[in-house]
C-alpha cells in the first residue's frame, strides 16, 4: 500500500478520489443544500469492492445549481436539464484535480407504464459513513439497488443485492467503514 491509500477489503478508492470528496464535504457541509454521494463511490464507501471511477452527487434541482455556482472554478459542464429515454435530470459536471464529479439534480425514472416517477426524497435514503474526520451522506444500498434495476442496469443491481443479502447473514449493519 502506498501512502494515502486507502484499503477496504476488495475496494480501493485513490487518494485523488478522497481528496476532491474532501473539497466536496468541505464546501457543502453547512449549507442548506441537500445532497448525498451515490453510486460507485458511495457502494465504496458502503464497504462494496468496487473500483471508483468518478463522484457522483444526487441533489434537487436547486441544489444541482447551488453547487454548480459554489464549485464555479470546477465547472466542465453547466447544470442544466437532460433527458434519455429512461433518465431525466438537471445534470452538470466539474472536474475536481482529474476527478470527474457529476452534479445530478431531481433525478426522475421512466417506470414501466411511461409515466416519469417523482424525484425521490433524498431525506428517506440518506445515511451517513465516516471517512476520517468527514460524516459523508450517502444514499442507502436498498435505495441504489432499486435505482439501477429501474435504470435497466440488472447486473450492477444484482451485485448490491448480492452484497446486502450477504450483510444480513452476516450481521454486518456497520455505516462506518474506518477509512481515515
Amino acid at each position: 500500500m502506498n501512502d494515502g491509500e486507502i484499503v477496504i477489503p476488495g475496494v480501493y478508492v485513490s487518494p485523488q478520489h478522497l481528496g476532491a470528496l474532501r473539497k466536496v464535504y468541505e464546501r457543502l457541509r453547512g449549507t442548506e443544500i441537500n445532497w448525498l454521494v451515490c453510486a460507485g463511490m458511495s457502494l465504496a464507501l458502503h464497504g462494496m469492492p468496487v473500483v471508483v471511477h468518478d463522484i457522483d452527487l444526487q441533489t434537487d434541482a436547486p441544489g444541482a445549481y447551488a453547487i454548480e455556482r459554489l464549485f464555479t472554478e470546477y465547472a466542465t459542464k453547466p447544470v442544466a436539464f437532460s433527458s434519455t429515454d429512461r433518465i431525466r435530470s438537471h445534470f452538470g459536471a466539474l472536474t475536481i484535480d482529474g476527478i470527474k464529479v457529476e452534479i445530478i439534480g431531481d433525478i426522475e425514472k421512466r417506470a414501466e407504464d411511461g409515466s416519469w416517477e417523482a424525484a425521490p426524497n433524498l431525506g428517506q435514503h440518506k445515511l451517513f459513513v465516516r471517512v476520517g474526520d468527514m460524516q459523508i451522506p450517502v444514499i442507502s444500498l436498498e435505495y441504489e439497488c432499486e435505482a439501477y434495476r429501474k435504470m435497466g442496469r440488472f447486473e450492477k443491481a444484482a451485485l448490491v443485492r448480492g452484497w446486502l443479502d450477504n450483510k444480513l447473514k452476516c450481521g454486518n449493519q456497520a455505516s462506518d467503514t474506518g477509512i481515515t
